[in-house]
């Protein structure tokens, strides 16, 4: 696939940072964090997290159609929704059969799962709601959207864990050079903040657990980060050949031009302490985009706020591109979106080549000295005109997206 360019033609987000693009563009430029002690969590270890502010599924999407959705299936329709609109495309008037859904998510109806478990518990087996499974099944977030909008083409959900919103961009990409869409809504959506997960969350030692200053819990490459904050939304990119893009007049945000994926092959949790998987997905993406590692300058990285996570990573960019670009983490402000984390900061990515700005990386305060990489903190100019976002997953699973300025 080198060489083959995917216009981004339409974006649409859903994040506790805010519904809507421009919103989430001048939250994650504040570099004000959106974590809080969340009052659904209390029976829980830990009780920090990212919720999407001020969502009412019922006046976006009408009572009746999201009543039977679960909340990981309403937000990627409401981020469709505004992706759509911004690519200036019609599902009335398109070829269906042409259009493709490929969208990532690490766990499906996670809410829903977890409400009827407590209703059986409760109540009994009979009390269990029949609509359980079309709502908790995770190939759901396609075939609803496909039912939304009339795409009849090829219908995917990908489960890379942390990385799956990334992993569905690139094989949209793949989808469009191999002929098989002309147009391919694609990114992911998560809404993993039920109780029983984030205990798991806790148990496992992965959440930061800074419960007296929430603010201040998720601090990607700081030397006093001790976990991740989790959060939920979705982000949904319409691509389309950019030949065909420019042949209808549509405005690109930029173009996906490289797509890098590999497995560590290492360990159930932990990325490989070398950094080898990470390393082998950056020099793939960077081959089928057909660029050097000098002409990229800036990195949306992984930054979960992890301590071995960062580490690796940051060393891993040290080593591999020596020219020293521009490094953010958006999870500062936003939280761990977990699978459609690669999806927002893909938009995002494009966001920072289209202002010529990289937002900062929130609550960094004093740079972990073993990482030694330029990190933003504070919006910084910047005219790269080629970035990278990357985006990593339990099981070792990693994917890298170039993306190019429009």
């Amino acid at each position: 696939m080198s060489g083959f360019e995917a216009a981004v033609t339409g974006l649409g987000l859903v994040t506790p940072a805010g519904v809507g693009v421009q919103q989430n563009w001048e939250a994650v430029c504040s570099g004000v964090s959106r974590a809080a002690v969340d009052p659904a969590l209390d029976a829980c270890p830990v009780r920090i997290s990212c919720r999407v502010p001020d969502f009412d599924a019922g006046e976006l999407l009408g009572q009746r159609r999201a009543h039977r959705l679960d909340p990981f299936v309403q937000f990627a329709l409401v981020a469709a929704k505004e992706a759509l609109a911004d690519a200036g495309l019609d599902p009335r008037t398109w070829d269906g059969a042409r259009v493709g859904v490929v969208l990532g998510t690490a766990d499906g109806g996670t809410a829903t799962m977890e409400q009827q478990n407590q209703t059986f518990l409760a109540e009994g087996a009979r009390w269990v709601s029949p609509l359980l499974l079309p709502m908790h099944l995770p190939n759901m977030l396609a075939g609803q959207m496909a039912m939304e909008f009339g795409a009849t083409g090829p219908n995917l959900v990908v489960a890379t864990a942390c990385a799956s919103g990334a992993t569905a961009i690139g094989t949209a990409r793949d989808l469009l050079a191999a002929d098989r869409c002309d147009v391919v809504l694609t990114g992911g959506s998560e809404a993993m903040l039920g109780r029983v997960t984030m205990a798991g969350f806790a148990q496992m030692g992965a959440l930061s657990r800074r419960e007296d200053e929430p603010a201040l819990a998720s601090r990607p490459f700081d030397v006093d980060r001790d976990g991740f904050v989790a959060g939920e939304g979705a982000g949904v990119l319409v691509l389309e050949r950019a030949a065909d893009a420019r042949a209808r007049g549509a405005r690109s945000h930029g173009r996906i031009i490289g797509y890098g994926a590999s497995a560590d092959a290492h360990h159930m949790t932990k990325p490989h302490p070398e950094g080898h998987g990470t390393e082998a997905a950056v020099r793939r993406a960077l081959a089928d985009a057909g660029t050097a590692v000098r002409d990229i300058g800036h990195v949306n990285a992984h930054g979960t706020s992890t301590p071995l996570n960062d580490r690796v990573e940051g060393q891993m960019l040290g080593r591999v591109l020596p020219g020293r670009p521009l490094v953010t983490s958006t999870k500062g402000v936003t939280g761990h979106l977990l699978g459609a984390s690669g999806a927002v900061e893909a938009a995002l990515t494009l966001l920072t080549l289209r202002n010529g700005l990289v937002p900062p990386t929130a609550n960094l305060t004093t740079p972990d000295p073993a990482v030694d990489i330029e990190i933003a903190t504070e919006p910084t100019p910047c005219a790269a005109q080629l970035a990278m976002s990357n985006s990593f997953g339990f099981g070792g699973q990693n994917t890298v997206l170039v993306a190019a300025a429009p």
